[in-house]
């Protein structure tokens, strides 16, 4: 096979769409299998084609990926051939037994979703009583298993005053805490979006927190969707610059029953072909494929973004959020650039 000239460096799997939870900001509207999703054999497939096109790492998710009977197996693939595993999990299931096949595999992270920093709050986000204290002693558990552990909190206008609950509960656990914005897609109702004052006020609490503690005491970042080229603020995300949306462009994304998007979080307009149909390798490759990404060009932008000193390297920011926001891609408004102009 001849090597594309670009590499999806990373993929996600969404091994399966069912789920033992309902979260109020599942944007897949996760619960139920999908029909027909993919088998052992066709994951192990496309594990074969991703090594063969470069890739570098694959994180599990769902649904709940540890609800899929061979979620074992599908992993230690991974592993066999030397791409780094990561797991996302709401935490509810994992048990004595998930743990200990999780130290054997040596993954690069596991994380597990706590969205409140008291459990009325996170239960009633996940709709499942109990979660919040079964998903702590996880957490306990993982770290004693010296299992390379991390906390995604998704934010809505329910959780956001409870940012330092949380900071407390985490502070000098060994735990990495990445922050995130709920999009206003799939379950999750428009009522409850965070503001771009709220959205703001996150922000400064990343950057405040990284101040006041070291990346030792507690390593936190914000995810894609926080940013960008903010005047005031330090850089609060993983990346040293945002370069724009990478779905299609270096990352990837693969549902449960085969359809392929640059990312999971876009919606099915967004979905370029079928792995039961057609080739991994020939979908990423295809001249016509993720081309909002691929042919980006600054009349692409939208809303605020059109008039940006920066639109030409941001792209807009998260297209996601753009998409699910305003309805239009390259323009997301969740910007702490805009922001800052808006409010100062």
């Amino acid at each position: 096979m001849v090597r594309q000239k670009r590499i999806p460096y990373s993929a996600l799997f969404e091994l399966t769409l069912r789920c033992n939870m309902r979260c109020i900001h599942c944007g897949s509207s996760a619960g139920k299998s999908r029909t027909k999703e993919l088998t052992v054999g066709q994951w192990k497939a496309i594990i074969q084609e991703l090594l063969e096109m470069g890739c570098n790492e694959i994180t599990l998710i769902g649904g709940e990926p540890f609800l899929h009977r061979k979620w074992f197996d599908i992993a230690r693939t991974i592993q066999h051939h030397e791409m780094s595993v990561s797991i996302i999990s709401n935490g509810f299931c994992i048990n004595e037994e998930i743990i200990s096949k999780l130290t054997q595999l040596n993954p690069y992270g596991i994380a597990i979703s706590i969205d409140g920093g008291i459990p009325e709050t996170h239960d009633w986000i996940r709709q499942r009583p109990g979660s919040f204290h079964s998903c702590m002693q996880v957490l306990t558990q993982l770290k004693n298993a010296n299992l390379p552990t991390s906390v995604i909190t998704t934010l809505n206008k329910k959780n956001i005053l409870e940012l330092p609950l949380l900071r407390s509960i985490l502070l000098n656990k060994g735990i990495a805490w990445q922050l995130q914005m709920a999009s206003p897609i799939g379950r999750f109702p428009k009522e409850l979006v965070i503001s771009k004052e709220e959205f703001y006020a996150a922000a400064l609490f990343i950057a405040t927190t990284r101040q006041k503690y070291s990346m030792k005491e507690l390593p936190i970042i914000g995810a894609h969707c926080f940013g960008y080229n903010s005047r005031i603020l330090p850089n609060i995300t993983f990346l040293p610059l945002w370069k724009g949306c990478q779905a299609g462009v270096t990352a990837l994304g693969i549902q449960s029953d085969g359809g392929i998007k640059g990312c999971l979080s876009l919606p099915d307009e967004f979905i370029e072909g079928n792995i039961k149909n057609t080739s991994l390798y020939d979908i990423w490759n295809k001249s016509t494929a993720f081309l909002y990404n691929r042919r980006f060009s600054t009349k692409d932008l939208t809303n605020d973004c059109q008039s940006c000193s920066f639109g030409k390297i941001c792209k807009g920011g998260c297209l996601s959020i753009s998409t699910a926001a305003t309805g239009k891609r390259h323009g997301d408004p969740y910007c702490l650039q805009t922001i800052e102009k808006n409010l100062i």
